[in-house]
């Protein structure tokens, strides 16, 4: 179920490829990803338990969706998001599969929440995804997904947290982050800019990545406030506990129980 347009004629494999290749981009960026999935859906399994209704908020190609899925075969997911582009990727990706639909929504635009299938779900799930809003439009959000979160579920999101208060600290892990990035970039890892190169030549994709960029520009940037701050605003907006459940020197994933 989708409200976009899908090509049928596209293979899983295709689909698969560029699943792939967004998982090795994001990676280089994130080599511990797969390790923050992982305790987030420990999370989920622990507070929700293994059949949760989710939603995939700010869902990019569905990476979340994909996991979620073969960890939990009897999960459901609705992905939310605005991309064209990655929205394709996901939906080929995930076609015929009744577990899994799709909204076209812009998560400033206030009545987005009109738009999904359900009033409520069991567990809203995000990463890498919210740092280009800025305080004020993602406490907004965060009040608009206290609202979608059942009493007793949950809201995660993993993301770029940073600590202002320790800058020496934080200009180290940046530079030997950067050091690890420039050595696997040299060994022909690619990059966003260029992922998205790819992207505009593939004559399936190409369409969607122009109005992609129409939407968002070149790249959109946000704040990356700390955990901290996180964990505030959500307990401000509706939550009765929040707090970061794992971190690394730069990223951090905060839980919220509603």
């Amino acid at each position: 179920m989708t409200d976009t347009d899908t090509d049928t004629t596209t293979t899983n494999a295709d689909w698969s490829a560029w699943q792939e290749s967004w998982d090795r981009q994001q990676e280089w960026y994130m080599p511990d990803r797969e390790e923050r999935f992982r305790i987030m859906l420990d999370m989920v399994e622990a507070l929700v338990g293994p059949a949760p209704r989710v939603l995939d908020l700010a869902c990019g190609t569905g990476s979340i969706t994909a996991r979620l899925l073969a960890r939990f075969p009897e999960a459901t997911s609705t992905g939310v998001d605005l991309d064209p582009a990655l929205l394709a990727i996901a939906e080929g990706t995930f076609a015929g599969d009744e577990r899994v639909s799709f909204v076209t929504a812009d998560l400033k635009d206030p009545h987005w929440t009109a738009k999904l299938p359900h009033d409520s779900y069991d567990a809203v799930l995000t990463a890498t995804a919210l740092h280009w809003l800025h305080r004020e439009p993602l406490a907004a959000l965060y009040g608009r997904v206290a609202e979608l979160v059942r009493d007793g579920g949950v809201f995660m999101n993993a993301d770029h947290m940073i600590d202002d208060s320790t800058p020496r600290i934080n200009a180290a892990e940046r530079a030997q982050r950067h050091a690890r990035m420039d050595q696997a970039k040299a060994r022909g890892v690619l990059d966003w800019a260029e992922w998205w190169q790819l992207a505009a030549r593939d004559p399936l994709l190409a369409e969607p990545t122009a109005r992609r960029f129409e939407i968002y520009g070149e790249h959109a940037e946000g704040d990356a406030p700390s955990a901290e701050w996180h964990a505030r605003v959500l307990r401000e907006k509706g939550f009765g506990e929040a707090r970061a459940v794992w971190c690394s020197p730069s990223d951090a994933l905060v839980l919220a129980l509603k």
